[in-house]
């Protein structure tokens, strides 16, 4: 290898630039001075992100990471963050569970607002709270559960068969046939980021909550039949448990915008629908023998997005029922201490094959345990996961028991979230998981800790 020194008395930088005749030329600047400039940008990006709490320094490492990963994964110009920069890493070898996920995911959206938010970031999640509304608010009887960076609506998937795929597993596919997919748990994750937004100060967007209420009017009927739920299955549409839950979600945070707020709405009617959607879940979604809730109505499969009910607040973390149903995820929907996100031959999702434990799903279990007390448990669940990561600290969508091989495509935005979120809740007494499910106040920005989306001033207090 060169020393510095040779460098320093031998390299000369040297490039090529082409343009149109109409054009003033625009030469790139010498590569040495880009990457200082790089460095330097990431350096004081990472020296503001609140990691003073984080003593071992594994767990600050990795938060950092995570972070610096959900901020490369992010598009500046909307403030869209994809859930991966990659299609077709496959969730099987050699199988046919290929998809696209060079996207954005409504559902995504709270989660990475409370990653962001305690890691004092308040600009990303200020950007990302109002790239969401942009997509959304266009045809708000038309919501779609995912959009392209830009806010594209139209994500057709195609399958290119002439390409033999990763570990030649097949289809290779661009596009993703879920933007069409009727998922309910999207309103209530919706509204939960907008309701986390005011109660952070990030500013209320002046159409806001009308938006809001358009959005609501259509769930007032659609939450009573089924959809494709948070797994987007391609087997039929169900009554899913976890799809009925962010329904109440979506009415409880309404309710709470109008007390806490001073909003107008019909206030009566959402505490109406929102008592209504409590007791059918307790009726229709609980196994009573077997003390655990069940994926969807008429059921007896799991599901791990369950794990989240206490964290929404639909149930409190000591009531029975949800202490039941941690104690039967882990005894029917593990591998190796880690977490399925369900049984593939108890749900009929639409496809064949195998899949790897779902890394977001494991953090989720880590989570639920800090709220039902078991600490030790979760900070040993926590550390099993960060030995999974890379050299480089990214983790992808699922990890393989087995093979002992991440699975998915990479790296996977919702497990950098989940391991974000997980640390602080470990380490803070009011982590996400009680600001979410309101328990505790989130974190606050400030005129120096947001300066509105992507760079801009846009804190509308007005709210119409």
């Amino acid at each position: 290898m060169p020393s510095s020194r040779w460098e320093k008395a031998y390299l000369i930088p040297f490039t090529l630039a082409y343009h149109p005749l109409h054009r003033e030329p625009h030469f790139i600047d010498d590569a040495r001075k880009r990457l200082e400039h790089t460095l330097a940008w990431w350096r004081e990006w990472t020296r503001i992100c609140q990691l003073s709490e984080f003593e071992a320094p594994g767990w600050n490492e990795a938060v950092e990471r995570s972070l610096v990963t959900l901020k490369a994964l992010s598009y500046q110009p909307s403030g869209g963050i994809v859930a991966a920069l990659t299609t077709s890493l496959p969730e099987e070898l050699g199988g046919v569970r290929n998809w696209d996920y060079r996207y954005c995911w409504i559902r995504d959206a709270t989660l990475t607002l409370y990653a962001f938010m305690n890691a004092g970031r308040f600009d990303e999640a200020g950007a990302f709270r109002e790239w969401m509304l942009r997509a959304a608010a266009g045809a708000p009887d038309q919501m779609q559960i995912m959009y392209g960076i830009g806010g594209e609506r139209r994500l057709t998937e195609i399958e290119l068969h002439w390409l033999p795929g990763y570990e030649n597993s097949l289809p290779v596919r661009i596009g993703n046939g879920a933007h069409e997919q009727i998922q309910v748990d999207v309103f209530g994750e919706l509204m939960d980021t907008l309701y986390t937004a005011r109660k952070s100060q990030l500013g209320p967007h002046q159409e806001a909550w009308r938006f809001q209420q358009a959005i609501l009017s259509r769930l007032e009927s659609l939450w009573r039949g089924p959809d494709q739920g948070i797994w987007e299955v391609r087997g039929g549409a169900k009554h899913f448990v976890y799809s009925k839950m962010m329904a109440w979600v979506a009415f409880d945070r309404a309710i709470k915008a109008v007390e806490q707020f001073g909003f107008p709405g019909p206030v009566g009617k959402w505490r109406t629908l929102r008592d209504e959607i409590h007791r059918e879940v307790l009726a229709r979604g609980y196994d009573k023998e077997r003390n655990t809730f069940v994926q969807h109505y008429d059921g007896a499969g799991l599901d791990a997005s369950l794990l989240l009910m206490a964290e929404v607040g639909f149930l409190p973390p000591d009531d029975p029922r949800f202490r039941g149903t941690v104690e039967a995820i882990e005894r029917d929907l593990m591998e190796d201490g880690l977490v399925l996100r369900y049984r593939v031959g108890e749900t009929k999702d639409g496809l064949p094959g195998e899949e790897g434990t779902f890394l977001v799903c494991s953090f989720w279990l880590a989570d639920a345990y800090t709220m039902i007390g078991r600490g030790h448990d979760a900070e040993v669940l926590f550390e099993r996961l960060l030995s999974l990561r890379n050299d480089l600290g990214f983790l992808a969508e699922e990890y393989h028991p087995r093979h002992r091989r991440e699975l998915g495509n990479f790296p996977q935005a919702f497990s950098h979230v989940g391991l974000i979120n997980t640390a602080y809740n470990l380490r803070r007494i009011n982590g996400p998981a009680q600001q979410r499910a309101d328990r505790s106040a989130s974190p606050h920005a400030t005129h120096t800790s947001w300066t509105g989306t992507a760079g801009e001033q846009h804190r509308e207090r007005s709210i119409d």
